[in-house]
């Protein structure tokens, strides 16, 4: 059973917000809560698709092994995001592995509860499928990106897109609010290790990128990254931008409040 932790956690998530208190604890039933440390795997790629999730707090890498042999990050998982939909998709097995990328608590529903879950709560299964398709848009995005654009182009719109998912607005700029490595940037741009950390110092020292700390990254200038995707026009300083002092950031490049 699930715990009033775990309503209260739900109510404040935008997926669940319209349902009432009833429906939410209807909604509720036969969810176990799951607390997984930095680290842990939540299911793993290959693994029978079991249960699917909703993440109530912390962060998840979502990664898929190629034929080849190569590790791919796919996406991150937020608070309120749906994951583990492989029973939504009539897939018997998990397409790809979900592991903490901080400590994290979720819901985990039998696979065998999704045709009461949807039928009981249309607007989740409308959420579950808008879910689904975005996934599908992103990864056509993302298949464009790889074949027209650069890499340095490729890191910029990423760290952008992070951003906008989940940035934290700091002093210094606008922070991504879970730890992230070098080696994590290359997975999602196909990109090596050593591409990465050259254009992030090179970033570093026009004043675009900052943070020092392990595993973080601030984004000083997201007007800057924007232009180095095209989305607007390079100043004639922008290579030596040092804030936005060149221009408001594009609506596509907006930093979170």
């Amino acid at each position: 059973m699930s715990s009033p932790l775990c309503h209260t956690l739900l109510r404040n998530l935008d997926l669940f917000a319209p349902l009432s208190d009833a429906q939410l604890r209807a909604a509720l039933q036969g969810a176990t809560p799951c607390r997984l440390q930095a680290g842990a795997v939540a299911y793993g790629q290959g693994a029978p698709g079991a249960h699917f999730f909703v993440l109530l707090h912390g962060c998840l890498k979502v990664t898929q092994v190629t034929p080849d042999g190569e590790q791919i990050i796919v996406r991150y998982v937020n608070p309120g995001d749906m994951f583990g939909l492989a029973c939504a998709m009539g897939q018997a097995c998990y397409p790809a592995t979900v592991a903490a990328v901080q400590e994290s608590v979720c819901l985990a529903w039998p696979a065998s509860a999704w045709t009461r879950f949807t039928a009981s709560h249309p607007q989740l299964a409308a959420a579950a499928l808008h879910t689904m398709g975005q996934r599908l848009q992103d990864a056509h995005q993302r298949i464009r990106e790889l074949a027209n654009d650069d890499v340095e182009q490729r890191v910029a719109r990423t760290l952008l897109r992070l951003v906008e998912q989940t940035g934290l607005r700091t002093r210094d700029g606008v922070d991504i609010g879970f730890p992230i490595t070098r080696q994590d940037i290359a997975e999602m741009t196909g990109t090596t290790l050593h591409t990465v950390s050259r254009l992030l110092s090179d970033w570093k020292q026009r004043g675009i990128v900052g943070g020092s700390a392990r595993m973080r990254i601030v984004l000083r200038s997201p007007a800057a990254l924007a232009r180095l995707c095209g989305h607007v026009p390079a100043l004639a300083d922008c290579a030596a931008c040092l804030s936005c002092r060149d221009g408001a950031p594009p609506a596509s490049a907006a930093l979170p409040h």
